[in-house]
């Protein structure tokens, strides 16, 4: 079992930044573990932001979606078993509930996308953009 929990969600202007955590425990966590970033709206089906995936001769890899690329940044800190997800210039589109996720090391990147490629999930924190 592999538990995971979301914060830092709130209320920001567009243009403005918000840093979200995923605090990572359970008997089942390592750190080669994928971990990935999720958001979802009532109009929207769950949408893949950013993600993780361990190279075993590279150490860990970030992957974007095209959303995010060049606004957002993801990163784990293995010290604190945790993981970020810097956003900077937010606009309206960004507003969702926000997911991180875990999943054992992925084959390849395309594998990090998809939903139900993850086996563990967070109840979500709520990220709101005002225009």
């Amino acid at each position: 079992q592999v538990d995971l929990a979301e914060s830092g969600g709130g209320l920001v202007q567009a243009g403005g930044s918000l840093r979200l955590s995923c605090a990572l425990s359970g008997r089942t966590y390592v750190r080669s573990y994928a971990l990935g970033w999720f958001r979802q709206t009532r109009e929207k089906e769950r949408e893949f932001v950013a993600a993780i995936n361990w190279d075993g001769l590279i150490g860990d890899h970030p992957y974007y979606a095209d959303s995010a690329q060049g606004r957002f940044t993801v990163w784990r800190d293995n010290a604190e078993d945790t993981m970020f997800l810097q956003m900077t210039r937010l606009t309206p589109g960004d507003t969702a509930v926000y997911f991180c996720a875990a999943r054992p090391p992925a084959p390849d990147r395309s594998v990090l996308a998809r939903p139900n490629e993850y086996r563990y999930w967070g109840q979500g924190t709520q990220v709101t953009v005002s225009s």
